[in-house]
């Protein structure tokens, strides 16, 4: 008979496998310093969720959006868009650029997440997991018109 562990103990037993330097000081234990692997929660299989297919380095956003490059770090920092590193650079989702303006929704879906404690990379991961009910991916969506649906999600991640 296979036993099976709650989330709770699977990152504790990951964390023991990891030693104490998995663990951040002052912010106890992180999903995001686990490995990557699926994990059993209540008998469905969750699996990391699909990568962007494009990333722009934070000179080519400016470039993008007709701005210096000091003000993508303000939205970067503001958090009106989401950028995370990727071989040691920050980088940011093609598919959030529009052209010359960041899309419409995503200042206010980043809020939602943050607000419920979504971290960067834990927000990207939301943005880009697979859904049947969606055109794709939020993200996807973010840029038609499952923009007002992604936003009622995001709002519900909070409760």
């Amino acid at each position: 008979m296979a036993t099976t562990l709650s989330l709770t103990s699977r990152y504790a037993l990951d964390l023991a496998q990891m030693g104490e330097g998995a663990r951040r000081p002052g912010r106890g234990l992180s999903r995001t310093h686990l490995p990557n692997r699926a994990v059993a929660w209540q008998g469905v299989v969750v699996t990391d969720p699909v990568e962007p297919a494009q990333w722009l380095s934070l000179a080519d956003v400016a470039e993008r959006l007709q701005v210096p490059v000091n003000k993508v770090h303000q939205m970067v920092r503001d958090r009106a868009l989401l950028a995370v590193r990727r071989d040691g650079a920050l980088r940011v989702p093609a598919e959030l650029v529009a052209n010359r303006t960041v899309l419409k929704h995503l200042p206010g879906v980043l809020t939602l997440l943050y607000d419920a404690g979504y971290s960067d990379e834990e927000a990207l991961r939301w943005l880009y997991r697979p859904d049947d009910s969606l055109p794709g991916t939020a993200a996807q969506a973010l840029s038609g018109d499952g923009a007002t649906e992604v936003k009622r999600r995001a709002q519900a991640v909070g409760f």
